[in-house]
């Protein structure tokens, strides 16, 4: 099940059983170790939708997935590494500036026939493009998330746990901080991304 560079794959959050989004990537490189996946600016995703139309950010009871195209479009370079609860992201803006790292909280990648498989925790960091500073993200959301029964307290920890194993990643420049990725460019050989049939079948 190995992918090779430049297949397309989805990338997908699965909640409680069922496909909670469907993001179309480009396969950069999949080792045993790390999974490196690339989302050009601009691409649509299935994202979930409440019955009364408003996009979710937290899993409720019911929701339907739709297309939804990112505003403002940014470019993802997106590293994960087998056993690791995240993913290091690095943004760029449809010309190609650097934005902002983004360390997304999650379980590591599960391989599936599709693409790969998360859990999204909620809780997230952001890094400065040249790694002087970081804050965390969605505090809150995560704080929610835990009243509403989503997750358990205990849970919350293990994330904030594991963000704070990303920033050692990022204090000693070990990988993907070993280098400087802004200048990184896709292969233009690369068809844009599309999703697999059967990425909604769990």
């Amino acid at each position: 099940m190995r992918r090779r560079p430049g297949d397309s794959v989805a990338l997908r959050e699965i909640w409680r059983g069922r496909v909670w989004s469907a993001v179309p990537a480009t396969v950069v490189q999949d080792r045993d170790d790390e999974q490196r996946l690339f989302v050009p600016a601009g691409t649509s995703w299935k994202s979930p939708r409440a019955s009364d139309g408003r996009w979710l950010r937290l899993p409720e009871a019911e929701w339907s997935l739709d297309d939804r195209t990112p505003e403002p479009a940014r470019a993802v370079l997106s590293f994960a590494f087998a056993g690791r609860a995240f993913a290091v992201m690095l943004f760029w803006d449809e010309g190609w500036r650097p934005l902002t790292w983004y360390v997304n909280l999650q379980a590591p990648l599960r391989r599936t026939p599709v693409g790969f498989d998360s859990v999204d925790h909620v809780l997230d960091l952001l890094v400065a493009p040249d790694r002087s500073c970081w804050e965390w993200k969605d505090e809150n959301e995560l704080e929610d998330a835990v009243r509403r029964g989503l997750f358990t307290p205990g849970e919350a920890q293990a994330f904030r746990a594991d963000g704070e194993a990303a920033l050692r990643l990022l204090v000693e420049g070990r990988p993907p901080f070993d280098r400087d990725w802004t200048g990184w460019r896709p292969d233009p050989a690369w068809s844009p991304p599309s999703l697999p049939a059967g990425w909604d079948r769990i």
